[in-house]
């Protein structure tokens, strides 16, 4: 009976005082003087996100094996959507936005090779995003259909 109630006890115990503040240096967490800047995404980031988003939905239409639909139209202001760096809307990133939307389309053209054609365009991100912006690709790689 005891040895039931000091593994009740010994565990409470453990997690009180785990759970306890440490002392920080108050000037360090101090927040005068500095101004807070929200983080505001681009238009280019938040056309991603949107699109990813989009490709979450058609992935488990497809795999549902539903109707994927129309090609939707507002994936095409890849080419237009403004970055938070200006620059990085170069050569190299206008050339894989346009192998992007054309493995896009592909996915509502092609009734038969739906689920490659959409791992296509997977591809297309992934590998723009090697040459850009690596940090989404793990994120990305999960919109493949095995």
């Amino acid at each position: 009976m005891l040895m039931k109630q000091l593994a009740l006890v010994l565990p409470s115990i453990l997690v009180l005082f785990s759970c306890q503040k440490k002392q920080e240096d108050p000037e360090a967490c101090s927040t005068k003087g500095k101004e807070f800047k929200m983080y505001e995404m681009s238009e280019m980031a938040m056309l991603m996100e949107q699109m990813y988003a989009h490709n979450q939905q058609l992935r488990l239409r497809i795999i549902k094996g539903d109707s994927v639909g129309t090609f939707p139209d507002f994936f095409n202001e890849i080419y237009s959507a403004k970055f938070t760096a200006t620059s990085d809307n170069d050569v190299f990133f206008q050339e894989n936005a346009k192998k992007y939307i054309d493995a896009q389309k592909l996915i509502y053209a092609e009734s038969e090779n739906v689920k490659e054609n959409f791992n296509k365009g997977v591809d297309a991100c992934v590998t723009c995003h090697k040459g850009k912006c690596s940090g989404p690709i793990p994120r990305i790689k999960k919109l493949y259909i095995k």
